[in-house]
């Protein structure tokens, strides 16, 4: 029997994984966004990188991985923070 202790943390997004400099960040946001692709590959991104792939690429769609707040947070992104009203 193992007693090493797996962390429940969420992996970091894959946005951020890639970045070298921690003192600029692109991300906006704090909701982690699971997309994933025809081949069932997840990716976990931060709202606004998830709104750009997500417009550019109509082959995503959300995980059940996504909160709901996450899948607002994206629309908010993609399509502004007007909300509708007039």
């Amino acid at each position: 029997m193992s007693t090493a202790h797996h962390s429940r943390k969420s992996p970091p997004p894959d946005c951020e994984l890639s970045q070298r400099d921690t003192q600029v960040s692109t991300c906006d946001g704090r909701e982690q966004i699971v997309l994933v692709g025809l081949d069932g590959a997840e990716q976990r991104l931060c709202p606004a990188h998830a709104a750009a792939l997500w417009l550019t690429d109509p082959t995503l769609r959300f995980s059940a991985k996504t909160r709901p707040e996450g899948i607002s947070a994206v629309m908010r992104q993609a399509f502004g923070r007007g909300g509708g009203r007039r």
